[in-house]
């Protein structure tokens, strides 16, 4: 899969809601009137995206962010993705 495919399905997930995090996944068009906080990245993950998805969201509270948006993930033996914080 490239990393065009990968982001997109990384897209279409993030839109999904699960309460249980604090973060949420945001696109593009609603990071522009955030404060951004850095980033962070996570690897070495190989079961699914949305255990990628979930170790984002757990660094980004870890961080004090009130969302996150994905900005570059690629996928082989493991995933892997880096996203930029947002306040």
């Amino acid at each position: 899969m490239n990393i065009k495919s990968t982001v997109a399905a990384l897209s279409v997930l993030s839109v999904l809601s699960f309460g249980a995090f604090a973060a949420d996944s945001i696109g593009a068009d609603q990071a522009q009137n955030r404060e951004s906080l850095g980033t962070i990245s996570v690897g070495g993950i190989n079961n699914s995206p949305m255990d990628m998805r979930a170790e984002l969201n757990k660094k980004a509270e870890e961080q004090g962010a009130s969302a996150y948006r994905v900005i570059e993930a690629r996928t082989g033996d493991n995933w892997h993705a880096t996203a930029e914080l947002y306040k």
